[in-house]
Formats: C-alpha cells, sequence, structure tokens
C-alpha cells in the first residue's frame, strides 16, 4: 500500500460540503477523435474534426463554467495551422489560461500499447508536447488512454518519465474488469517496471464498465443518449446542421427524465470506486461536432440536477481530467500498489480475444519500424553533422523539414487504429504512403549528409563499378555483414583505403536476375564507411554455389533422423535431415549441448461465417481448432560459404505444386578467425498470398521443458513472463501475446531467443514450442466490418525476420536486448548513384561514439523546437528555432539482477562520452519528452539525484535518461 500526497502543482478545488455528502460528479467533455480507422485524417478533418475545435472553441467562450479536454495532437494541430482564425487563436490561449480547455495526454495520437515499440511512443509524445509547449508554454500531466485494445506496463513507465502525474485507461479483460469493480479496485498505484519500481510510480484510474462514452440508453427514447448533436456525416457534414439521430432536447417536459437517467448511472458508476467523486466522461467517438447543441442541453440538464441535488444525493460540474485527480488526491486515501504485469492480452467476451491484430496487417507493421529506423539514422547522422559543420552546405531548415515529415508520419502510424492493422484499406494506404513519402525525403537527407560535407570530385565513369556508403547509427562499435544487391555475377570489394574487404557473392533468394553481394563491414560508433564494388570477370569475392536436395513430401518423416546434414559455425553445429528437409537440431558448442529444433509453418483455419460462430478478424483471433501443417513437401538449399551459409527451405501446399507457398531462408555466419558475432542466426520469412480465412505461424518445436510458460516483451523495454492459462472458452487465442521485438522460452539448462523486426503475436500452445503469428488474411460477414470495410482480406506476399539465438539463460541474458536493438537500427546501406570519391582523406570521415555495452543511444537528435528550456523566460519569450540544441537520450538495457555485471548501474562522464562528437559545453537533465527540467518537476516521491559534476551521470537499470547538450561551436 502507498499513501499519495497531494500535487503541489494545482490549486485545490473547494469541495462541496453536506451533512450527507453527496456524490461529486465530474462531466468531462470530450471527443475520441481516432487518426485514421475508418475513415482518413483528411477525410475526418473535413467532416468532423475541424468543427469539433471550431464550436468548442466558440462555446467554451460563451460560458466560463463549460470545459473540454483535447487529446488527439494530430487533429489540433492540423486545425491550428489550417483553419483556425487569429480570433479562434486568441480564444484558444485564453482558454487554455483559464484552464477550461486543457491537453491530455499531448502526444501526436493515442498510441497502441500492445504492438508499438517505445522509441516510437517517445517519439510521438515528444512531437506532440515540443508543439504545444513551444505554442502555447504547457505540459500535459495526465494521460486519457481510453481506446488501446489492452494497457502495457511501458506506458505507466514512460509517462511518468514525461511528468505525468496521474494515468486513465480503459480496455482491459471484460472478466477482470468486473472483478475489480466489485472489489472497488478500479484505482491504483502502478509500478511498471520492476528495476524502477517507486521511482517511477503512477496512480491509475480504471475506467469502469461503459468506458470512455457517455450511456447511449435512454429509456424514454430511442435516440443516441446525450449526444444532442447525433452522429457525424461523411463525406460532407449537412448544411443545414441537421445530423442523423439528434437526441431529443432538454426542456421543461424531457428535463427530469434525462436527469433521472444520469443520476441512476453516476449512482451506479459510484457504487464501484472508493470515494464519492465519479468521472462521467460526456462524449464518445466524433462527438462536438455542433457543440452548440450539446452544451445547450447539457446546461440546463445539469442545472436541474444541482437545483435538486438533495432529492438526487448528486452534484455535476464540468471538469477537466485535472480537476478530477485533485479531487481523488485531496481524498487522501492509502492505495494498493500494482507491480510490474500488465493487462495483455485483452477480451470482450468470451470468444473475442484481440490478439488477432498483434499480426494483422504484417506489411505495414514492417515498413513503419523500417521508417522509424530510417529516422533514428537520419536524426543521429544530422545531430552529428550540426556539431561538426554548422555551417555546411546542408541547409538546415530544408533537413528540420524532412525530418519533422518522417516524424509525423511514424507518429501518426503509432495510432491504436493505426500500426495494430484494425483500419479500413484506404486508411492503410494512408499510413504507408505517408510513411514512404517521409522515408524518401529521409534519404535525400541521408544522401546530402554522407556527401556534401566533403569537397568531391567526379570519377572518369566506368560501367563496371559500384559505390556503397554504409553508416552505424548505433553508438557501439560493430563487425556485421551487409547484402547489397548487383546485377552482376562476380565482384570485388574495396574499402575506402583501398583495401580488399573481405566479400561473398551469391544468387538471389528472391530473382534469378541479381545476386546478393555479402560484405563484412566493422564500424564504430556513429560512424560510415564508403565502399568501392568493382565487377571484373576473375572475382576477388567467393562465389557460393547452391547443393540443392530434392523435394520431401510429409510422408517421408517415418524415415526421419537417419541422414543428418551438419552446418557449422563458431557458436552452433545446426543439423539439418535430407529426409524432411526440416531443421533437426542445434547444439551450443559452447556448453556441447543439443537442443533438438524443428521450424516450420502451421495455419489456424478461421471462420468466416457469423451464422457458424466465432469469428477471426482485424482485432480478434477465434481459431476454429488447432492448427493444422501449411505444406505437404520441403524442397531444401544449402550454399556454403566462407563468409555466410544460406539454408534456403521451401514449403508445397501440395506435393506437385510448381510454386511454393513459404519459405525461409536462414543465414549462418561463418566466424571463423573474425570478429563477426556468430551466436545470431538470420532468418528471413517468406508467406502469402494467404488461402482466404487462414492465420500462418512459424512453429518453433523444441526439447525445452518450458511447460508452455514464455517471455515475451512489453513495447520492446522489458520482458513480461507469459503463464499458459486454462478457460472455459477460447483458451488457444488468450494464450497469445504481443511480441513487439523478442520473445523466448526456457527451462534450467537452454534458452531459445527469437528477436523481430516488426510486431507479431506469439503462444506457447504446448511443452518446448515457440510459435509467432506472421500473417492473416481474412473475410467475414459481420455487419459490421462489412460496413465499414474492416474486413482483413490482406493478399499481400510478406517477408519478416527474425533473428535467433540459442544458449544457456546466462549467456543469452547478455546477448538479446543488444540483438534486438542491432535488428531495429542495421547499418544503413546507401548506394551512390554516380561514381565519387572524396579528396585525399583516409580512414572515416567521424570519429566514432561507444558507450558502454550496457547501455544504449536511444535518441541523438535537434528537436528544433522554439522554446526556451527555462520555463519561466520561456512564457514571454519565442525564440528561433534552436538548431544547436542536441537532444540526447539513454537507456540502460538490463533489469536490476538479470546479470552480474551488465546490471551495475553505469556512471559515465558525458563530455568524455561525446568527446568524438565535439567539445560539450553544457548539459541540462531533461524530462523524457524534454518539456521539463528535472529540477523542477514536482511529481509525486520525486526525488532529485546529487552528481559528482555537471557532466558525470549515473544511470540504473532499465533508466531512460534525457538531456539537453550543447557543444562548443565549430565553424570551419
Amino acid at each position: 500500500m502507498v499513501k499519495l500526497r497531494f500535487l503541489p502543482n494545482f490549486t485545490p478545488l473547494p469541495l462541496l460540503h453536506h451533512p450527507v455528502q453527496p456524490i461529486q460528479t465530474f462531466v468531462i467533455p470530450h471527443s475520441h477523435m481516432d487518426v485514421g480507422w475508418v475513415y482518413t485524417i483528411q477525410e475526418s478533418m473535413h467532416a468532423y474534426a475541424a468543427n469539433v475545435y471550431s464550436s468548442v472553441t466558440e462555446e467554451l467562450s460563451k460560458v466560463k463554467e463549460r470545459r473540454f479536454i483535447a487529446v488527439e495532437q494530430e487533429f489540433f494541430r492540423l486545425w491550428w495551422d489550417t483553419v483556425a482564425s487569429v480570433t479562434q487563436k486568441k480564444q484558444v490561449r485564453q482558454l487554455i489560461k483559464e484552464g477550461r480547455l486543457e491537453f491530455i495526454i499531448g502526444g501526436q495520437v493515442m498510441h497502441d500499447e500492445a504492438v508499438t515499440d517505445l522509441d516510437d511512443d517517445i517519439l510521438q509524445m515528444m512531437e506532440g508536447h515540443g508543439f504545444l509547449y513551444e505554442t502555447f508554454g504547457v505540459r500535459p500531466q495526465f494521460s486519457w488512454h481510453v481506446d488501446p485494445f489492452g494497457a502495457s506496463a511501458t506506458t505507466p513507465v514512460l509517462f511518468a518519465l514525461a511528468g505525468f502525474n496521474a494515468h486513465l485507461i480503459s480496455r482491459i479483460d471484460y472478466d477482470l474488469k468486473d472483478t475489480m469493480q466489485k472489489n472497488k479496485k478500479l484505482q491504483f498505484v502502478w509500478r511498471g517496471s520492476p528495476s524502477l519500481k517507486s521511482q517511477q510510480e503512477i496512480f491509475t484510474h480504471t475506467m469502469d464498465q461503459f468506458s470512455y462514452c457517455t450511456p447511449s440508453y435512454l429509456p424514454f427514447s430511442n435516440r443516441s443518449g446525450f449526444y444532442w448533436n447525433g452522429v457525424a456525416l461523411f463525406p460532407d457534414p449537412p448544411k443545414d446542421g441537421i445530423y442523423p439521430n439528434m437526441s431529443l432536447p432538454v426542456i421543461k417536459e424531457t428535463v427530469h427524465a434525462y436527469a433521472k437517467t444520469m443520476v441512476e448511472n453516476i449512482k451506479q458508476r459510484a457504487a464501484w470506486f472508493r470515494t464519492h467523486h465519479v468521472l462521467w466522461p460526456w462524449g464518445c467517438d466524433k462527438q462536438f461536432y455542433n457543440s452548440s447543441v450539446q452544451f445547450n442541453n447539457m446546461d440546463p440538464l445539469m442545472k436541474y440536477i444541482n437545483q435538486n441535488s438533495k432529492e438526487f444525493g448528486v452534484t455535476v460540474q464540468y471538469a477537466t481530467l485535472s480537476e478530477y485527480f485533485q479531487a481523488i488526491y485531496q481524498s487522501n486515501l492509502t492505495w494498493e500498489v500494482r507491480g510490474s504485469e500488465d493487462f495483455l492480452p485483452y477480451s470482450t467476451e468470451p470468444y473475442q480475444a484481440w490478439t488477432g491484430f498483434y499480426a494483422s496487417r504484417n506489411v505495414l507493421k514492417g515498413v513503419a519500424r523500417q521508417a522509424s529506423s530510417k529516422l533514428y539514422a537520419a536524426e543521429t547522422l544530422f545531430a552529428r553533422y550540426r556539431i561538426s559543420f554548422p555551417d555546411g552546405p546542408v541547409a538546415k531548415d530544408w533537413a528540420l523539414d524532412k525530418l519533422r515529415a518522417l516524424r509525423w508520419a511514424v507518429s501518426e502510424v503509432q495510432h491504436h487504429d493505426g500500426i495494430t492493422g484494425t483500419e479500413s484499406p484506404k486508411v492503410a494506404d494512408m499510413y504507408l504512403q505517408h510513411l514512404l513519402q517521409a522515408m524518401m525525403g529521409a534519404e535525400e537527407l541521408l544522401a546530402a549528409l554522407f556527401l556534401l560535407p566533403h569537397n568531391l570530385m567526379t570519377d572518369v565513369d566506368q560501367a563496371l563499378e559500384q559505390h556503397v556508403i554504409v553508416y552505424n547509427p548505433l553508438a557501439w562499435n560493430i563487425t556485421t555483414i551487409v547484402n547489397v544487391t548487383v546485377t552482376q555475377p562476380s565482384a570485388a570489394v574495396f574499402d575506402d583505403d583501398g583495401q580488399p574487404v573481405p566479400a561473398q557473392i551469391q544468387g538471389s533468394a528472391h530473382s534469378n536476375a541479381t545476386y546478393d553481394l555479402f560484405i563484412v563491414v566493422e564500424l564504430g560508433g556513429l560512424q560510415y564507411r564508403k565502399y568501392l564494388i568493382k565487377f571484373p570477370e576473375n572475382s576477388k569475392a567467393y562465389e557460393a554455389k547452391a547443393a540443392s536436395f530434392e523435394r520431401r513430401g510429409v510422408k517421408d518423416r517415418a524415415k526421419a533422423g537417419r541422414r543428418l546434414l551438419p552446418v557449422l559455425s563458431e557458436c552452433y553445429e545446426l543439423l539439418f535431415d535430407q529426409d524432411t528437409n526440416l531443421l533437426h537440431s542445434i547444439t551450443y558448442l559452447e556448453e556441447k549441448r543439443r537442443v533438438m529444433i524443428t521450424q516450420d509453418f502451421w495455419e489456424y483455419d478461421a471462420n468466416g461465417d457469423v451464422k457458424a460462430g466465432p469469428i477471426s478478424d482485424n482485432y480478434i483471433f477465434s481459431a476454429n481448432g488447432s492448427a493444422v501443417r501449411a505444406y505437404k513437401a520441403v524442397e531444401m538449399e544449402i550454399i556454403p560459404g566462407k563468409i555466410v551459409t544460406e539454408i534456403r527451405q521451401y514449403f508445397y501446399r501440395e506435393e506437385s505444386d510448381k510454386d511454393y507457398a513459404y519459405s525461409i531462408t536462414t543465414r549462418v555466419p561463418e566466424c571463423f578467425g573474425t570478429k563477426l558475432p556468430c551466436h545470431r542466426l538470420e532468418q528471413t520469412y517468406s508467406l502469402g498470398p494467404l488461402s482466404l480465412n487462414t492465420e500462418v505461424v512459424l512453429r518453433t518445436s523444441t526439447s525445452v521443458k518450458n511447460n508452455r510458460t514464455l517471455y515475451s516483451d512489453d513495447n520492446g523495454y522489458q520482458m513480461m513472463k507469459r503463464t499458459y492459462r486454462k478457460f472455459t472458452n477460447n483458451t488457444l487465442a488468450r494464450n497469445y501475446f504481443p511480441m513487439v521485438r523478442t520473445a523466448y522460452i526456457e527451462d534450467d539448462l537452454s534458452r531459445l531467443v527469437l528477436v523481430s523486426d516488426r510486431a507479431h503475436g506469439v503462444s506457447s500452445q504446448t511443452d518446448g514450442q515457440l510459435e509467432v503469428m506472421l500473417h492473416r488474411r481474412l473475410w467475414n460477414n459481420l455487419q459490421w466490418n462489412l460496413g465499414y470495410n474492416l474486413t482483413l482480406n490482406d493478399s499481400s506476399v510478406v517477408r519478416p525476420t527474425l533473428w535467433m539465438m540459442l544458449g544457456s539463460v546466462s549467456a543469452t541474458s547478455k546477448l538479446y536486448q543488444r540483438e534486438a536493438v542491432q535488428l531495429q537500427h542495421r547499418p544503413v546501406v546507401m548506394p551512390i548513384d554516380q561514381p565519387r570519391k572524396c579528396l585525399p582523406q583516409r580512414g572515416s570521415p567521424l570519429r566514432s561514439v561507444v558507450l558502454p555495452p550496457n547501455l544504449h543511444l536511444l535518441s541523438l537528435s535537434v528537436p528544433g523546437w522554439n522554446y526556451c528550456s527555462n520555463h519561466s523566460v520561456h512564457l514571454n519569450l519565442h525564440s528561433q528555432p534552436d538548431y544547436d540544441r542536441i537532444l540526447l537520450r539513454i537507456m540502460h538495457l538490463f533489469e536490476e539482477g538479470e546479470d552480474p555485471e551488465l546490471s551495475k548501474p553505469v556512471t559515465i562522464n558525458l563530455k568524455e562520452a561525446l568527446q568524438g562528437m565535439g567539445e560539450v559545453k553544457g548539459v541540462e537533465e531533461r524530462s523524457l519528452t524534454g518539456t521539463w527540467d528535472v529540477a523542477s518537476l514536482q511529481r509525486w516521491k520525486w526525488k532529485t539525484r546529487t552528481r559528482d559534476d555537471n557532466f558525470t551521470v549515473t544511470i540504473s537499470p532499465k533508466e531512460i535518461r534525457t538531456f539537453f547538450v550543447h557543444f562548443v561551436s565549430r565553424n570551419f
């Protein structure tokens, strides 16, 4: 149990005193506006979203008691920049000053919590927070996560780090919510991180069974409850202001019936909470586009209830979320503590487990992560460029525009109907278009940053030559293999000193017209190098040739295990079975321990007819039965190489099929005598188009005795133990969990780890098994889905990547966090169209920046925000965009106690750590999104740490520390 103190940031509200204390109801007007879902952002802006802010601004300005909370910043920013008049902007500033218009969460979107990565959660929050702070000088302190499908334990940690004082969630498992309601346990203090514990605890309010919408049922009317403005119309709002299903007006004849309905609902809610305060959300999806009719009906209704408060036992008042939470703090109760467990998965009914969206729209999930990775690379390189070449030829405003476009696109798709894959096809296309267009802009910026800082001269054009630049965006030294697609069958590779580089060339797995050229690259942290590829007739790169193994049918399994073919690396011996063409086992050589491992594809048959039983759709996974083998025969090719050995397995639906349905390409690095990491087995899969109403999984079956317990990550931040549970109904689907970056199974001896380049669903349905849902294609006749075009008829071919590691628990504990980060931020490989070369210059143009192995450079960027970091100065001053302020974010990758050495706190001197970029002259520590100076951030129990000096910081397990760094100017 923990007792919460009253927040010093707020002025207490006077409490109403009555002989019998009535229920104090906080009516919070809001509009839930999905940044994409059924309609595109442009369609939503046109049909209703712009009208929400225009009409709310007008109506709040008329009556001082009225309130409104603004949540999704993308819509507000679009309105502010493209619609709002000078008068409206003036009114908004006044309403904010009076606390009557309040920004909640403050991110670009209300992000999903199951399949988003913490990099992107932080980004989309920072995007919105920077805008709000530079424009209005306000910093959101409360969350309103009313619609994400389940709740992650990472989200409250991030919100606490951002300076939030309370967190609000809604969608949690129906039976759990029912229990919490009955026991008055919907409110608690959440300690989301087992390592940070009370350091980042946050008060959390769970909405009751009515969630964020006002009850729409009226016993005296068949209209839409308390939504007097009716239902939004697409594509155009009606010119006469008359919308469908507008509720009966509040007049003398109806006011008592409305009041009785509202009071009964308030009392029902009040019974589920410990205080006499009730949060009554007034609004729902796409509401308040006609605020005049809304407030003009609610005003007299609330007045009537308050005039008869003794009779009703209830008082009502318009409120912002902060006003509600202030009252909760003033109640001075002692609250139960919730540990680091999350609220995933989420179910709404016995057969409605929302675990399908973990894998819906695999292509969108992959492109979103690629865009995030490209943004990270462009941010770090531009930050370095600004420090080294402040007056260089890359225009800073042009560069910032390119970065901001990609920040916006990556932020937007984190919406809970975006990266989840639960949107209509045209909205999915919109997200992809925005991402791909912004990625092209970032590539232009990267090309300019690679080439323009130096004096360049063009070579004599030589047709059989290609130049590539390879950039390592991580603050670690790496030795790895990059793959360049070339059109010639032989090649030689040289570094920027003219020295030959180890390379291997072979036919491509996906095209008969191209070749894969594997190059071993060694790069320091935040360094890039230029490589020259020549295409002589006599290749210096090793030419790897394939050995083919005849197709084997499933019926051949009776002979399995007799003819085993070894593939060796420094870490592993992999055995492949020539009678099945499947993986048979892996021995991790350090401990000489063999684990039986088979990998293949299975599919769940989904029901598409609502009359025939539960269905699967974008959101929901509801399998008709156990998975069945998705193939009848397998072919195999092995391409032994000097740098990498590649095993290609092709799976055919029928033995006689000409084309394969699925494939696994496994790359085993040949590490002998090199610095190449050998523990990483890189696998890429090909799936699709799927048969209709199938959901395909990669099943890895092993001899690991995990008792169906698996571990999967929350948002790439922390690992969660997922214990198999039996349910009366739908046990299979309710034991699926999100895997954003990592999942593993283990026993006392061995751990098998998979790290991923995009989000998937993951489960362990039987002992020793780890199955990953890779792709889904569904169609059903549910009217709701058909009406909104939400059936998931995804006929795409997808090519996700997983890296596999096997070893003891202690050995893999040292590896998987870094491997997950390295998969997310692989080296950027950029071909240069015109052969160019720098003037004579040896080695890399950039000095390396290397952090200790347990620290990760989470962010290095030039935010460009137009605000002063001193809050009191900022409120009276608006400076020009600051291109010299560098935002630095460092994260400790390890949990407390996870590893004897790597889990220790790390003390670093930032001046020394960053000297490869330039001379640091000042460091100021900030909140997660940069808007607070941590010294002035007064969260409950917030303690300011003492430090040795201005530049030395200690980073504890799982801590994320954020700084503004200022470098000594270097003008050349």
